[in-house]
């Protein structure tokens, strides 16, 4: 096959046609890439300024939150060293060991609550009666009045074997 001008020509101009189709072709999706590198750029920007909102909210709620923690820590402390705050304080602990103790020892509990049951109706007549009167002007140590603990005493020699 001989190349001849007419040849030469025609094989220029496909070549020429077939670049500017692959040039607009290649344009078109150019533009199509753009717009969607433009939406994604603008998904980006707005999720990281919601996020940046989220994190500044949180943000304060956390300092407001240690805050609040500092100032009831503050007011625990206070509290605990306001008068009977000590006592407030010994009562919760005595508490937690009898609960702790009638868990552990099965017969404390029942002679525990008879001697809770038996206090509390005490207090009750203490408050009703002239014993509260007593009981406030006094303290606590004048209106309980225990039993008196009855003490036998015996005379008898001492054994041999435990002489000192």
């Amino acid at each position: 096959m001989e190349l001849n001008y007419l040849g030469i020509l025609v094989i220029l101009a496909s070549f020429s046609g077939g670049w500017i189709v692959n040039y607009i072709v290649t344009r078109f999706e150019v533009r199509k890439h753009k717009i969607s590198l433009r939406e994604y750029k603008e998904h980006l920007e707005r999720q990281m300024r919601l996020t940046a909102e989220g994190s500044k909210k949180i943000e304060d709620e956390v300092a407001t939150l240690k805050l609040n923690n500092e100032n009831l820590r503050i007011s625990v402390q206070t509290l605990g060293q306001k008068p009977g705050g000590a006592e407030t304080r010994l009562l919760n602990i005595y508490d937690g060991a009898l609960r702790k103790m009638m868990l552990k020892a099965p017969g404390f509990s029942s002679a525990w609550e008879v001697a809770l049951q038996e206090a509390e109706r005490e207090y009750e007549d203490n408050e009703k009666g002239f014993k509260s009167i007593i009981k406030k002007v006094f303290g606590p140590s004048i209106t309980h009045n225990p039993e008196p603990i009855a003490v036998e005493v015996t005379a008898e020699p001492l054994k041999e074997g435990f002489r000192s």
